[in-house]
């Protein structure tokens, strides 16, 4: 038996036809001694209603389906390379393609007779978000093989600080530019200055003396070293500021996913309660089935008894009427006999 030809038969099926359909392929494994495919079949787990519609979708809209997870590839790319310009691109993309494709999902699944409340219609965005954010989940949904929503809405990593490369402010390239300005040109000037006062020492040291005690002092101007202190300073208190502020979001991420992990895990057990459910329901609806049968069995039981009964009470008084005929020929016989002889 073709457990892959099995498996994409059954993951197209509506959820309540799902397991008596895959019952039925593991007897019929077992009862041609596939005890492989029988364990392979019955090892399938049944999807939820937002898992299926999520496959309808995957099935039955392939070309959406594949520029989806395209935009999956390149948001995963994206955020590995920090790539600022392509996460913006592709991320503006997101909610509102998650959104039309959610709709169409559940559209898909009325068509099949099937009604999408909005908390299915939620848990159906959450299995896409978990289909763009990770390359496992992409595989299942790709091949329409996703049984249930993603524990809690997978969302792209966090990129730590130290790993995003630092913007420069424009202030402190600025003063550091200045710097560097006034430093050639103080080193420029005093070069100058040098060659000049060696040359006229060379032919008159004291009218050099008398030029330098003549010549006004240079105007101080203001100096750039206290504004580069204050730039790098303002620089510091932004990145301060900045750093704080990552740190309260990543608190409120994980936050945040600790609230999806628990109302994932509630959602699950009301899955896995609602299938339990559904299973003892088959069983019992099986066992009523069986019942039925064994008391209509009982019942034709019965009245062929009861017939049964009926014929022999009615042989019985048929053999009597026989026997007391007979008893009443045997005496006509007798009498007729003893009259011959007279």
């Amino acid at each position: 038996m073709d457990v892959e030809e099995v498996a994409e038969e059954l993951y197209g099926l509506r959820p309540a036809e799902f397991v008596a359909a895959r019952d039925t392929y593991v007897a019929r494994a077992r009862a041609a001694k596939d005890a492989r495919a029988a364990k392979a079949i019955a090892a399938l787990r049944r999807p939820s209603l937002a898992a299926w519609a999520a496959n309808r979708l995957a099935r039955q809209r392939q070309p959406e389906a594949q520029q989806f997870l395209a935009l999956g590839e390149t948001l995963r790319e994206a955020h590995r390379t920090l790539d600022a310009e392509q996460l913006r691109a592709a991320s503006g993309q997101r909610q509102q393609l998650i959104t039309a494709l959610a709709r169409t999902a559940g559209a898909l699944a009325g068509e099949a007779g099937l009604s999408v409340s909005d908390t299915v219609l939620h848990e159906i965005e959450q299995t896409l978000h978990g289909v763009l954010a990770d390359r496992h989940l992409a595989e299942q949904w790709s091949r329409g093989r996703l049984v249930k929503t993603p524990e809690a809405v997978v969302g792209f990593p966090p990129v730590a600080p130290e790993a995003v490369p630092a913007a420069r402010a424009p202030a402190a390239a600025t003063a550091e530019a200045t710097g560097t300005a006034a430093t050639t040109g103080a080193t420029a000037t005093t070069g100058t200055t040098a060659t000049a006062g060696t040359t006229t020492a060379a032919t008159d040291s004291e009218e050099v003396a008398g030029a330098a005690e003549q010549q006004p002092a240079p105007k101080r101007k203001p100096a750039r070293g206290a504004d580069a202190r204050r730039r790098r300073e303002l620089e510091r208190a932004r990145l301060r500021e900045l750093e704080q502020a990552r740190t309260a979001a990543e608190e409120a991420d994980a936050e945040v996913a600790l609230r999806e992990r628990e109302l994932a895990e509630a959602r699950d057990a009301r899955q896995a309660a609602a299938e339990a459910a559904e299973e003892a329901a088959e069983r019992v609806s099986r066992l009523e089935h069986e019942l039925h049968d064994g008391r209509k069995a009982r019942q034709e039981a019965r009245t062929a008894s009861t017939t049964a009964g009926k014929a022999v009470t009615t042989a019985e008084h048929a053999l009597r009427d026989a026997r007391r005929a007979a008893a009443q020929a045997a005496g006509t016989v007798q009498d007729l006999e003893g009259r011959s002889r007279e």
